[in-house]
């Protein structure tokens, strides 16, 4: 996917998810599947959905933009119902995430490896702050940090729309990835569809990287 370059005021108006602007950016449809049973953290997780449907939703529309300094990623994608709170034991909030390599090595499989993590910008209907968050392996998902990450959504119509935001290059003591204009990194989506239960490794989400492209900036940025 490209990520196009637009100057710092078109970003600052994108961070809306129903601005008008994002109908401009190209969008990529991206199908989803239910992380497979045999992956998910515990023996009981396991147990309790096998032979259950995870991955209630099956595609989101994913598009991109970029200042030079800030990246943001709008999602958009189709739920009957708004979930913005814990109500039982059945029904989560709704979620979603954007993940990046923080290493050539990292994998979305996995959630990453020791010493190959897998950064993901994480954003929940009940916490409109989003979190930055790592993990280096199955289970290992930790918030590095609720400062980083910007996160908006809203529900209208069936339908969730999210920007959810960072900058390009961050400081931390966290495996972080670190992005620039011009070069290639990969990227991975996933969604919880709370009125089903998911959450934490009971998600749909885009298997392998898909190729992310920033748009090199303008000559006269450079």
């Amino acid at each position: 996917m490209l990520v196009r370059y637009v100057p710092a005021s078109d970003l600052a108006a994108l961070l809306d998810p129903e601005a008008p602007r994002w109908r401009g950016v190209r969008f990529e449809t991206v199908a989803l599947m239910g992380t497979p049973v045999g992956l998910q953290p515990t023996a009981a997780v396991r147990v309790a959905w096998t032979g259950k449907t995870i991955g209630a939703v099956d595609r989101v529309a994913v598009s991109a933009a970029h200042d030079g300094s800030t990246l943001a990623f709008h999602l958009a994608w189709s739920d009957a119902s708004e979930n913005r709170e814990l109500r039982d034991t059945t029904t989560f909030p709704d979620a979603a995430a954007v993940l990046l390599p923080a290493t050539p090595e990292s994998a979305v499989m996995t959630m990453g490896a020791p010493g190959a993590a897998v950064n993901a910008w994480y954003w929940r209907a009940d916490d409109e702050r989003a979190r930055n968050v790592v993990a280096e392996g199955i289970g290992t998902s930790r918030t590095a940090d609720v400062e980083l990450v910007r996160g908006r959504g809203v529900w209208k119509e069936g339908r969730w729309h999210l920007v959810i935001a960072r900058a390009l290059q961050v400081e931390s003591r966290e495996p972080q990835a670190q992005l620039r204009p011009g070069e290639r990194s990969g990227f991975a989506v996933a969604v919880w569809e709370g009125s089903r239960g998911e959450r934490a490794g009971i998600k749909a989400f885009s298997g392998d990287w898909r190729e992310l492209r920033l748009e090199n900036l303008p000559k006269a940025r450079r």
